[in-house]
């Protein structure tokens, strides 16, 4: 192992970087694109394969102060659970829409779902809608080099075949898969979007269909849940099931949100289901496919990133 090895190793798994916006893009009714830059960040992620990378954002609260989330072992958690909660700032889970390493340093590109109608704008929404060149907050993701950090959840193993469905805050995850994967990858990708004029350009293999559908004012999952069953040969009826609870649906192949057994595997696996989005979207998704379509539960990764109506927090 090199000198240069060992100390990657021998840092913390995470990176916690302060970031400054370098330049705000309006693509679309509900996207912006905004792109970070800053030293801190040249450490930060695998630019070459993030595929669905988890990463966490802070947002500064009303005083404009980011935290210090320094901590004698590295753990920002502890740091930022040590901060007065009025101090902290806002934290949310995003996904990186690319990564790039230049000559001047590493650049972080993040897609802002733009929820602002009344009633369901967050504290990202609020905040990216009004993002500004040299805005700052932390970007707390993976160190580079340094394996298993977790975050990533796409793991088609053998399959042959790939389904990945979602909406608008799993666009830029699903764009990222496919443009991360292997060049001759095949299979479908159905992202729904408030707007038509949201669909954005994707460089997904020849072989991966991607097909964009817009509610236009009808409800969450009204053109994800019928597109995604008819495409299985299924006949759809749209009734989305809440189970009421503020918990998130988050079921893969190797973890169960609601503790069920892992055991069994399935040896052989044609199709693989990567299906993200609001929750209550999702459980009737994991329902028609697992249920009533009888798909193993071992070839699909399900998860909520959000509930309509809560105010998620981190």
């Amino acid at each position: 192992m090199s000198v240069a090895e060992s100390t990657v190793l021998e840092a913390p798994p995470f990176v916690v970087a302060r970031a400054a916006v370098t330049s705000v893009e309006v693509l679309s009714p509900s996207f912006a694109r905004i792109t970070f830059g800053g030293a801190d960040l040249d450490e930060f992620g695998d630019p070459d394969r993030s595929l669905d990378q988890r990463i966490k954002l802070i947002f500064p609260p009303s005083s404009g102060r980011l935290p210090d989330l320094a901590h004698p072992d590295g753990d920002w958690w502890a740091a930022f659970l040590a901060v007065p909660e009025e101090e902290r700032g806002s934290m949310r889970t995003y996904s990186i829409r690319e990564l790039r390493v230049e000559d001047g340093g590493t650049s972080v590109v993040i897609d802002f779902v733009l929820h602002l109608e009344p009633g369901f704008t967050g504290p990202a929404s609020a905040w990216a809608s009004e993002a500004s060149v040299g805005d700052e907050l932390l970007i707390i993701g993976p160190r580079r080099g340094r394996p298993n950090g977790g975050g990533i959840e796409y793991a088609p193993g053998a399959a042959r075949e790939i389904l990945l469905a979602g909406d608008e805050t799993a666009a830029p995850a699903i764009a990222r898969i496919l443009e991360d994967i292997d060049r001759d990858a095949v299979g479908l990708a159905v992202i729904e979007v408030p707007h038509a004029d949201d669909a954005l350009a994707i460089d997904a293999p020849a072989g991966v269909e991607v097909r964009w559908v817009a509610r236009e004012g009808g409800a969450n999952g009204s053109q994800l849940i019928p597109t995604v069953l008819g495409h299985l040969g299924a006949t759809a009826t749209v009734m989305v099931t809440d189970d009421g609870t503020e918990e998130l649906l988050w079921e893969t192949p190797v973890f169960s949100g609601s503790g069920e057994d892992l055991d069994d595997v399935v040896e052989s696996i044609d199709r693989y289901f990567w299906i993200a989005g609001e929750s209550s979207v999702v459980t009737t998704l994991r329902r028609h496919l697992v249920k009533d379509l009888g798909i193993h539960r071992a070839q699909v990764a399900f998860m909520g990133y959000w509930r309509r109506g809560v105010a998620m927090r981190g």
